[in-house]
């Protein structure tokens, strides 16, 4: 698995929007279409489509 990065302020937004607190989320690739993030207690992921 990849380490994950802390999200931009523009990728937070886009994280609370989809109903997920940005704290908890890392993002792990960040592409035009999407973002994959990774929640840092669980290890779960998630894409989210923008």
């Amino acid at each position: 698995m990849k380490n994950g990065k802390n999200p931009s302020r523009r990728q937070k937004i886009a994280i609370k929007e989809a109903g997920f607190n940005p704290d908890n989320w890392l993002v792990c690739k960040a592409l035009d279409d999407r973002l994959e993030l990774i929640h840092r207690l669980t290890s779960t992921t998630k894409i989210i489509y923008l």
